[in-house]
């Protein structure tokens, strides 16, 4: 009987043997990777899914890291914490009310010379086809006006099913945007003790490293907002001055598109570039459309090779093939929003990951997580019934 499974023994270790490690090792980590990859892609669903509330958070969390160290200064120099959350909130809303403005002013004003400036480049561009080797005259492009009014009409109801799509996507915005600002007020009165809460829900073991490493994840999220900040600005103003020197129309509104498509790293100073490109070819010509461009492309050039590389480049820590593999990844898993929050979270996770492998956090006492201690209790019956409530629960220690 010993001797049978000694010969069976030798023949599994015989076949053991025969399997490369290589193999044996891709075995083993190949259960644990489909179970990471199955997660990862629940969590996406979920992100796409509740989309209306994510984004809203995530623009929070921007936002929240870009104006928080205004409300640490004014604290640190003697304000009351509550008067310096409303100062910094209120700062916030003038500063965004104030671009609306200035955007809508400066359209509302440049109204007339639009019709104006549209109407000349009209009867440019029919002179330029029937002049051009095309051939095409302007009874042709009438009769393509006309093709495309009738097939407007015999496709309203599809055009309007599209129209709807559009006024609920625009509410999404309107309600979005408002409960941006309701978070971000909130995580400037009580971010910390936010966070108190998601670290009391990790086990009591691994508080300490996801304390360090959500701390490293948010120092990261914070440099990313002020050099984004700086980017975006350098790019506005760039592009603003040429299309400025050039005299075309809208500079201000070119200006804050370029400021705002600039927190999608790479695509979105190209996209808005275009945009001021296209304007001065209509409104001035192609000469001054070439120095448009050749204005975009400089300025494409000093983010790309100066800015991105020293300021962008040590605020995430990330190589730019890394930023343009994310930026492309999350536009098309999440369209516009994933090219915008894909670098902020890559640096985040990629700032805890290296926090947490690196081992400062092991031996470390975990972090507090109880509530802001309560002011003393007045004597009453008010006082009395808070006595008789049951204590809180003790924390639930979770076993992995």
């Amino acid at each position: 009987m010993g001797k049978r499974v000694d010969d069976s023994e030798v023949a599994e270790d015989r076949v053991a043997r025969a399997v490369p490690v290589a193999v044996r090792i891709a075995g083993a980590w190949s259960w644990p990777l489909v179970g990471v990859l199955v997660l990862a892609g629940v969590a996406i669903y979920l992100v796409i899914l509740l989309h209306i509330v994510v984004i809203p958070v995530l623009v929070a969390v921007l936002v929240t890291g870009l104006i928080n160290p205004m409300k640490n200064w004014l604290i640190r120099h003697r304000w009351p914490k509550g008067l310096a959350v409303v100062v910094t909130f209120l700062t916030l809303l003038v500063v965004v009310a104030g671009l609306i403005t200035l955007v809508t002013l400066t359209v509302r004003s440049g109204l007339g010379d639009i019709q104006a400036r549209t109407m000349s480049a009209y009867r440019s561009l029919l002179s330029f086809l029937s002049s051009s080797p095309l051939g095409i005259s302007e009874a042709n492009v009438d009769d393509a006006i006309t093709s495309a009014t009738k097939w407007v009409q015999s496709n309203a109801s599809t055009i309007l099913s599209g129209a709807l799509t559009g006024a609920s996507t625009v509410g999404d915005i309107a309600v979005g945007l408002l409960l941006s600002l309701f978070l971000t007020l909130f995580f400037l009165i009580d971010g910390a003790g936010v966070w108190r809460w998601l670290t009391r829900l990790a086990p009591k073991r691994a508080r300490a490293a996801v304390d360090g490493g959500g701390k490293a994840a948010w120092r990261s999220v914070g440099q990313y907002v002020r050099v984004q900040i700086v980017v975006a600005l350098i790019d506005a103003v760039g592009i603003g001055l040429v299309a400025l020197l050039l005299g075309l129309p809208f500079v201000v509104p070119i200006a804050v598109l370029v400021f705002l498509a600039a927190f999608i790293p790479f695509v979105g100073a190209i996209v808005t570039g275009g945009l001021a490109v296209l304007v001065a070819l209509v409104y001035a010509g192609p000469v001054p459309a070439v120095v448009m461009l050749a204005g975009v492309i400089g300025v494409n050039q000093l983010e790309s090779h100066v800015l991105q590389p020293l300021l962008m480049g040590t605020a995430v820590r990330l190589h730019p093939v890394a930023v343009v593999l994310v930026v492309s990844s999350g536009s098309i898993i999440g369209g516009i929003g994933g090219a915008v929050f894909a670098v902020p979270i890559a640096a985040a996770a990629n700032s805890a990951v290296k926090y947490i492998a690196a081992g400062a956090w092991k031996g470390a006492q975990a972090p507090p997580t109880e509530p802001l201690p309560r002011e003393p209790e007045q004597g009453g019956r008010g006082a009395r019934r808070r006595r008789r409530r049951a204590a809180e629960p003790e924390d639930v220690t979770t076993v992995v």
